[in-house]
């Protein structure tokens, strides 16, 4: 699948249509760093995953064994017993090159790095095994660009449409 740089950097993500597509197709995501704070962005985007019809699997060492969200904790990828599409990362960057790796081992089909964490090398290491991937962007927010939440409060989605869906 063709990729778009953004402007000014060697930040490869998928363009606007491959990301539509990825979450029409895959509907089962690991969240790598999950955390149980509900103040936490990963929280709040799994709710809003889980509400949209997405299994969410929260992967999180620290509570591993544990629940979030009424789901089962895992410490890594490689612990989660049934198939994963998406890996979505809330981790440091420098943590991301493992993860990639973790991710190709379990047959996952998207290496997704949350907005603000970029890795290229990590993004190149997904590519090269067949991944498909997308990096700095939030799977939330991209989900409600595409089906609908964030035009209702006035931001430009990008989304051009004559239907409006409420409620």
């Amino acid at each position: 699948m063709a990729d778009i740089a953004d402007a000014g950097t060697t930040q490869a993500t998928a363009g606007a249509y491959n990301r539509l597509r990825l979450l029409t197709t895959y509907k089962t995501i690991a969240m790598v760093g999950l955390s149980p704070d509900p103040m936490r962005p990963s929280h709040f985007a799994a709710i809003y995953m889980l509400s949209s019809g997405y299994d969410v699997i929260p992967v999180n060492p620290r509570i591993a064994g544990g629940k979030i969200l009424g789901q089962t904790v895992y410490s890594s990828l490689a612990e989660i017993p049934r198939p994963v599409e998406i890996v979505d990362v809330f981790r440091r960057a420098e943590e991301c090159v493992p993860l990639a790796h973790q991710a190709i081992a379990i047959g996952a089909k998207v290496f997704w790095l949350q907005l603000g964490v970029v890795n290229d090398e990590a993004i190149r290491i997904a590519r090269d095994a067949g991944l498909e991937t997308v990096q700095n962007r939030c799977v939330k927010i991209e989900h409600a660009r595409f089906f609908g939440g964030l035009n209702l409060v006035g931001m430009n989605t990008g989304v051009i449409t004559s239907r409006r869906t409420i409620g």
